[in-house]
């Protein structure tokens, strides 16, 4: 610590009165603080303060939890990018091969996207654009929403900052560029929705990937049976991805180890096969690596050449769901399992098909199948199609990791979300989810019938969400990382020209089924858009109609309201003050329990909030009437507790508030007492010296009350021994700190009840008629058949009391 630094000295000593002050062994007197130093404490503050940085559950892990998680990526992630192999070269000649050159373009492209996008591009530079371990393009949102003011929802806090993984690492704070960026984001609502409608169109495009991946993995997979006719395969397809489907219960943990195995034989198989292709038809297709074949290749197709693009990016599809999966396992087991195992097996099969192709050209309708040698078709078709399976699960999974994100942040309605690991943080499971999207992916699969159809759909939906990732990681180099402008115009030029390359050929076939992944996007921004913009309008109307302090000094004089025992939690989404439902419960049932907490479930733009960080309490005047304000912050990897330990955790805080509270006052009352003699006095809040030579002036913290203030000059005034006083004062004051824990522990004791408000939001009679059909028909349709908010929070129902309410937006 520096001994010249009094921030520090202050900290250390509050922090020593802090553990006193908890055990009830406050004793000030040997105590000397400065009022200017006494006022940085907030009580807020105080409480985030006392836990020091802690990582993210994806940091730093020791070399046999790394290597045990990259085991379980390989089961999890890898199983869609893995499958392409199984109708990438089908795909890039549906017409089939004209000249043999050609097979060695298109291998030549293949391997160089494969180098560029998911080796450089995500696993080395996109990985770590993480937040806390989390990845997705609601993590790179929530990291652009800490470092600048973006979010729709005013529901910002200083406090906040004071989270231990809120804090964002800066390499330099003195880079005007990134304080200019930041300034017109924050200035500029048309950037803040830009910013918005790209995030939930990247999100929306991955959940359609969720569709899309089970279809065409599995059928191409059952493709391998070649005594089935199309009606058959279609029909074993369906009847595998119901199994599927209904196994997702069971978690991303126990899936991924069940599966790890199946899929790294996957890989030993089309490693060694394309081994086997490689040496024993033409070794010579390894002169792909050449990229000359590849420019040769659109010199000589044109415009062929280009729309067979939409086939190679086939290649690299899944490689978003290593991303969006990231909360499930961490960046280096990522990087070890794709590099050491995938990359190279990957490169291996797709040089053998092209070994094989050169000797048998016409084979390229079912390359993979027919390049197995026969010794080891029928295994290598059992491990397809488990492969396959696992294909489906990576972006499941991803599905629903990326739509408990944007629970989180408000963008849709409410679904029950199951963490299915207490193990490993980050898996969960959404029934309502994955039953839509069986729904969606039979219907797809018994529409289109075959994969070439799928595959048309397939690659606008990757390259639409790389083009916004690669958007999104370069405006956090810009604001965030603070990188070089070199090194920032590198990324993105070379990034955005691969991107849209591909995407300007997938777009080519959007009539052959490419509108399938638009119209799942647009159904799904659609919703989550409308859903976030009533949100947001209902909580504008909360603030716009809070209720004053004013009132609750008003109700504690009201001898018509009655007190009750237990305590109180009455529900809200408003943190900046009192909810107008307050009253409207007021006057609906005339009492109050003897402890009433307003309790504000707030999410923040991080994925954990610490236990010790996570609740915010201040007391609401008049202080006897034991009312107080609470603000408990989960980050969108949180589970909620069930009521009996969130009662539990909450009643804790409260007390440890309580204290602190104590221990604020009793330091102010020290300090004064001590420095009475020296002239100076309190009046209206505010510290003077009656000297004539020097004037301090100093406000008392917003949190100790005007009562109190008076306390401190008449205890001021009528001191003659300060020792005495100080230690009796201590001591009577230690009383009533008891006495109040007593309430408290007793109200506990007596019950706790959950006083929810059912807010009906309609727009007003003025509205628009298109705002008219948004909030009274549609939001009201999605709330009416998604989950209630006491449901979602698991409340029991014979301690739950509900009153309705309109609002009016």
């Amino acid at each position: 610590m520096d001994q010249n630094d009094p921030a520090a000295e202050i900290q250390s000593q509050l922090g020593d009165e802090t553990e006193k002050a908890a055990a009830g062994t406050t004793h000030l007197k040997d105590r000397k603080f400065s009022w200017a130093k006494l006022r940085r404490v907030d009580s807020l503050n105080l409480e985030a303060g006392k836990v020091s940085f802690a990582p993210g559950h994806a940091s730093e892990h020791d070399w046999k939890r790394t290597l045990s998680l990259a085991f379980q990526s390989i089961g999890v992630i890898y199983g869609d990018i893995g499958t392409s192999p199984l109708y990438v070269y089908a795909s890039s000649f549906p017409n089939g091969i004209q000249n043999k050159n050609d097979i060695l373009g298109v291998l030549s492209l293949i391997i160089y996207t494969l180098i560029l996008v998911p080796m450089i591009k995500y696993v080395f530079i996109v990985l770590r654009a993480n937040d806390n371990g989390d990845g997705g393009t609601f993590a790179l949102y929530s990291l652009i929403c800490r470092y600048a003011k973006v979010s729709l929802i005013p529901n910002y806090q200083p406090e906040d900052r004071e989270v231990s993984n809120y804090r964002l690492d800066t390499p330099s704070n003195q880079l005007r560029r990134a304080h200019k960026i930041k300034e017109k984001l924050e200035s500029s609502k048309t950037a803040k929705l830009i910013l918005f409608l790209v995030t939930i169109l990247g999100t929306s495009m991955v959940i359609g990937d969720g569709v899309l991946t089970p279809s065409i993995s599995v059928l191409s997979a059952v493709g391998g049976i070649k005594s089935l006719n199309e009606e058959a395969t279609v029909g074993v397809s369906i009847a595998i991805l119901v199994v599927l489907f209904c196994v997702q219960r069971f978690g991303t943990d126990k899936i991924g180890f069940a599966f790890a195995p199946a899929i790294s034989l996957w890989f030993l198989f089309i490693s060694c096969t394309g081994l086997y292709n490689l040496f024993k038809h033409d070794i010579g297709v390894l002169r792909a690596f050449n990229p000359k074949y590849a420019i040769d290749y659109f010199k000589r197709n044109g415009k062929d050449g280009w729309m067979s693009l939409g086939g190679v990016v086939l290649c690299i599809t899944g490689t978003e769901a290593m991303f969006a999966d990231l909360g499930h396992f961490s960046v280096r087991a990522v990087q070890i399992s794709f590099s050491f195992i995938v990359f190279p097996s990957l490169l291996s099969a797709y040089i053998g098909q092209a070994a094989y192709l050169m000797k048998f050209s016409d084979h390229v309708s079912n390359t993979f199948y027919d390049s197995v040698p026969d010794r080891i078709y029928w295994p290598t078709f059992v491990i397809a199609v488990i492969a396959a399976i696992i294909a489906s699960q990576a972006m499941i999974s991803g599905a629903f990791a990326i739509i408990s994100q944007s629970l989180s942040l408000g963008c849709f309605p409410r679904v029950k979300v199951v963490h299915t690991s207490a193990k490993y943080e980050g898996q969960v499971y959404i029934p309502e989810i994955n039953y839509l999207l069986m729904i969606a992916c039979i219907a797809v699969t018994g529409a289109f019938k075959t994969t070439e159809k799928i595959g048309h759909a397939y690659g606008i939906a990757v390259v639409a969400v790389m083009v916004i990732t690669t958007c999104m990681v370069t405006l956090i180099m810009l604001v965030i990382w603070k990188a070089s402008m070199w090194w920032i115009a590198l990324f993105f030029i070379v990034f955005i020209s691969i991107d849209i390359i591909y995407l300007s050929s997938v777009l080519y076939k959007f009539q052959q089924g490419g509108y399938l992944p638009l119209a799942f996007s647009l159904a799904l921004m659609l919703i989550m858009g409308l859903w976030h913009y009533v949100h947001k309008k209902r909580y504008i109307f909360e603030l716009n109609n809070k209720v004053s302090s004013d009132y609750v000094r008003e109700l504690s004089q009201n001898p018509e309201i009655k007190r009750i025992p237990g305590i109180g939690l009455l529900y809200s989404e408003l943190v900046q003050g009192i909810p107008p439902i307050f009253p409207h419960f007021i006057s609906n049932i005339p009492s109050l329990h003897s402890v009433i907490v307003l309790v504000s479930i707030k999410s923040i733009p991080i994925s954990k909030v610490a236990l010790a960080e996570r609740y915010l309490f201040r007391q609401v005047e008049a202080r006897e009437y034991k009312i107080f304000r609470c603000v408990v912050r989960y980050g969108y990897k949180d589970t909620i507790e069930e009521p009996h330990e969130f009662e539990k955790q909450m009643v804790e805080h409260l007390k440890e508030f309580i204290r602190h509270e104590h221990f604020i006052i009793n330091a102010a009352t020290d300090m004064m007492i001590q420095q009475k003699h020296s002239g100076i006095l309190v009046k209206d809040g505010k510290f003077r010296t009656g000297s004539g030579r020097v004037h301090i002036e100093e406000s008392l913290p917003a949190r100790v009350s005007s009562g109190s203030i008076q306390s401190f000059n008449a205890a001021a005034k009528t001191s003659t021994n300060s020792s005495n006083r100080i230690a009796g004062e201590n001591q009577d004051s230690n009383v009533g700190l008891e006495e109040e824990l007593q309430v408290i522990q007793k109200a506990m004791e007596q019950g706790v009840f959950y006083l929810v408000g059912e807010a009906e939001v309609v727009a007003k009679h003025d509205s628009s008629v298109i705002k008219k059909f948004v909030v009274n028909n549609a939001y009201s349709f999605l709330r009416k058949n998604f989950r209630e908010g006491d449901k979602l929070l698991a409340i029991p129902r014979t301690r739950l009391l509900k009153v309705g309410m309109v609002y009016e937006i």
